[in-house]
């Protein structure tokens, strides 16, 4: 259970990155910080039975890949193979930190 928050407070962190980039009115400004305070409870808590650095760097690296995974296909931001090759390399950095831990 207590890896399963990191997950999802990671998929939550890629919404409310998702929403920054939507963000124009108060409302999906609310949304917003209302992601992020969803995705922070969720990890903050998590922590607290888990390896800080490892539970934080599973938390950013789905953050930060999914972030430029949904960007690429819903933003057509680059698709560069150097880009996906390194989104790769977060994704499997990651999943070694918690292999190795």
């Amino acid at each position: 259970m207590r890896w399963f928050k990191v997950i999802l407070a990671g998929l939550v962190e890629i919404i409310w990155v998702n929403c920054m980039k939507n963000a124009d009115s108060v409302l999906s400004w609310g949304l917003t910080l209302i992601m992020i305070a969803i995705s922070f409870a969720l990890v903050i808590n998590a922590c607290k039975s888990l390896p800080v650095g490892t539970a934080y760097a599973i938390w950013t690296g789905i953050g930060t890949g999914g972030g430029a995974i949904i960007s690429m296909i819903f933003y057509n931001e680059s698709k560069n193979i150097w880009r996906i090759l390194c989104i790769g390399l977060i994704v499997v950095s990651s999943v070694g930190l918690k292999l190795i831990s």
